[in-house]
């Protein structure tokens, strides 16, 4: 088992392996310590041998509800060295996902925010309960996405459907996150664990290697590298780290306030 805060589980007999974020009285928010954690899960699920299909999925009322921006206050200095730490645990993370063969599902019951819609994009495939929601939420701190966000959302939705959300904050119902391409399937609250367990059976009974070397080919036919984007993320972020608009959109999301931007 991983860290408590992140879960992890293996069914030998049907090489299905899920992870949790578990975190709920934070609706799963992802600081320091979580992310950590979660590297940590990913690594356990790497050394795992016969792993068919990856389940990703939170705790309590929430997929992921973004980063948690109580550690991303005071100065820029303690901003940046905060996200630097959980981008040094949680991009590693993900390449190592995307490096496995085993398709990955995300299972969204209520909101996939900041982070949380950046981990739901980066998986092959997303089910969400009927009331789920989905939003950039950067805009909100004056930031841009990380853990590969701008990346997925431009190969997945096209530019000006991430424009849309990203600069009228637009928050995307499980309906209209399916119409957009955003999610494949999408079940009631009584029918959710029935639908998932269908969608992973299917997965994990299907030819393991060629979907790895098939996700491989469609991530190099979009063109830019994971990698690459990755860091091209985290040096934005940091930047941003560095204005007036972000030290105001931290301000007011911790007073819980509507942020008064300056375009500083």
């Amino acid at each position: 088992m991983a860290d408590t805060l992140v879960t992890t589980a293996f069914d030998t007999e049907t090489g299905v392996a899920r992870l949790t974020f578990n975190r709920p009285e934070a609706l799963n928010a992802i600081n320091v310590p979580l992310a950590e954690a979660f590297l940590e899960a990913v690594q356990e699920i790497n050394k795992l041998s016969g792993v068919r299909c990856i389940v990703l999925t939170g705790a309590g009322r929430a997929f992921m509800a973004g980063g948690d921006v109580s550690s991303m206050a005071g100065t820029s200095e303690q901003a940046g060295a905060a996200i630097n730490a959980i981008l040094d645990a949680v991009n590693p993370a993900i390449l190592l996902l995307r490096g496995m063969d085993a398709p990955v599902i995300a299972a969204v019951r209520g909101v996939a925010a900041g982070a949380g819609l950046s981990l739901t994009l980066m998986a092959d495939l997303v089910i969400a309960e009927e009331n789920a929601k989905f939003l950039v939420a950067y805009n909100g701190i004056g930031a841009v996405p990380d853990c590969g966000g701008s990346w997925a959302l431009a190969h997945k939705l096209g530019a000006g459907r991430a424009a849309e959300l990203m600069l009228l904050g637009r928050t995307l119902s499980a309906a209209e996150a399916r119409d957009w391409g955003m999610v494949n399937d999408i079940a009631p609250d009584g029918e959710f664990e029935n639908r998932l367990n269908r969608m992973i059976g299917k997965v994990a009974q299907g030819p393991t290697r060629a979907y790895g070397a098939f996700r491989q080919l469609i991530d190099r036919a979009n063109g830019d590298r994971l990698a690459d984007h990755l860091e091209a993320e985290r040096t934005a972020f940091l930047e941003m780290t560095r204005t007036e608009d972000f030290a105001e959109g931290v301000s007011a999301f911790l007073a819980k306030r509507t942020a008064a931007f300056r375009g500083q």
